[in-house]
């Protein structure tokens, strides 16, 4: 079950549950559509693997099973692999 992490890494800008702007690697780092595209070009830094949509569960769900509330930021570690 996908973590649903509530922001991003690089900037820590709110990304609740439903945001369509949420981008994520196979290991979930989650990072905003903007730092994603113009920082990180489309791949994480931490895995090297490839952003895409994070998808949104439904509203329905989340009371069984919510997002997480942990925050991971770490914008010094928010630099495209070279």
């Amino acid at each position: 079950m996908l973590e649903l992490r509530p922001g991003c890494e690089c900037c820590d800008r709110d990304l609740p549950p439903d945001s369509p702007d949420a981008l994520i690697c196979s290991f979930e780092c989650t990072f905003c559509r903007d730092c994603a595209g113009q920082r990180l070009h489309g791949i994480c830094p931490n895995c090297g693997g490839e952003l895409v949509r994070r998808p949104i569960r439904p509203a329905g769900k989340l009371d069984r099973f919510p997002a997480s509330t942990d925050r991971i930021h770490k914008p010094s570690g928010c630099q495209p692999i070279a």
